[in-house]
């Protein structure tokens, strides 16, 4: 745990819908408890870990969901309207003021990605650059699902070798500096043990080789539990042969049906370790069999995850 919670800047990404953002929130809680301050960074305004804590309508501001964990909604607007701020003081502020200047500069291929990688950069800056804000240990970023999340990361070094010279080339390189270095920055993709998640998986560690970017964990999410060995399957599969009870059958093909599936995750979690042969390993997370996740299931989770890592 000591070498992934040592980067100052951390990507969670994975396919949509494998619960990036509980990840995210699962892993600040662990930090946090280590007494490292500690940030989710949420991209495209999207405010799902402020919804998970009852926490609404902080948009871009960085609010406090328990000691020591914050988080943010990052906004490229807004994003935006604080660069020009910080770089050209009162200019910059009627500059961003103007409607036009917004949609022709958000209107640019890739200018969202990197305004939100700069406030990204900024978060994990030892001295900020936003007035009065005070420096993070960890940041963690609930990035884009897996293609997207590529590229993404790739979009500031895109814009330095573009630019070459100016202001935007000199930001995309302090940023690309920052995401290319391990020693500060780490990449951790989630999967749910299914066929497509997983191939999504492979294929990303295959695509961050290629931007010379490393996968350095992968964490197992919504895993079933083993509840039954091959002799006690055999047990059951004879009941439900024997049985004529409806609710009996019912019963012991619900048990049967769980552990076809469990039996399909495993398959797919071997596949997984094996096509991506990491020293790490794989981290499992389980299924909570929960309607909503609150705190106390999120701390279930990070509990999980504190003693694997």
């Amino acid at each position: 745990m000591t070498e992934l919670l040592d980067r100052r800047l951390i990507f969670i990404t994975g396919k949509g819908g494998v619960g990036k953002s509980t990840v995210a929130i699962a892993l600040g809680l662990v930090a946090a408890r280590r007494g490292l301050r500690t940030i989710v960074a949420e991209l495209h305004s999207q405010e799902r870990v402020q919804g998970t804590f009852a926490q609404h309508g902080a948009r871009f501001r960085e609010l406090e969901l328990v000691p020591g964990l914050f988080s943010i909604s990052i906004d490229a607007e807004r994003a935006m309207e604080e660069y020009l701020r910080v770089k050209a003081g009162a200019v910059g502020r009627a500059v961003g003021a103007s409607r036009v200047f917004h949609a022709f500069a958000l209107a640019t291929p890739g200018m969202r990605e990197l305004l939100s990688m700069g406030k990204v950069w900024e978060l994990a800056q030892l001295h900020r650059r936003t007035r009065g804000a005070a420096p993070y240990d960890v940041v963690i970023v609930d990035a884009p699902a897996t293609g997207h999340g590529v590229g993404m990361l790739r979009t500031p070094k895109t814009f330095a070798e573009i630019a070459r010279v100016g202001p935007i080339a000199q930001q995309g390189r302090q940023i690309a500096a920052m995401i290319y270095d391990r020693d500060r920055t780490a990449v951790v993709a989630v999967a749910t043990p299914e066929e497509i998640p997983v191939s999504e998986t492979l294929s990303l560690r295959e695509s961050l080789e290629h931007e010379h970017l490393a996968l350095d964990l992968v964490i197992a999410n919504a895993v079933y539990p083993t509840r039954f060995e091959s002799d006690q399957v055999g047990v059951l599969e004879r009941a439900l042969a024997r049985s004529e009870e409806p609710l009996a059958r019912s019963a012991l093909r619900a048990a049967l049906s769980e552990h076809a599936r469990t039996q399909t995750q495993r398959a797919q979690l071997d596949r997984l370790r094996i096509g991506l042969n990491l020293d790490g390993g794989v981290i499992e997370l389980p299924f909570l069999f929960a309607e909503t996740l609150d705190r106390a299931e999120l701390e279930r989770l990070a509990d999980l995850l504190e003693v694997q890592l």
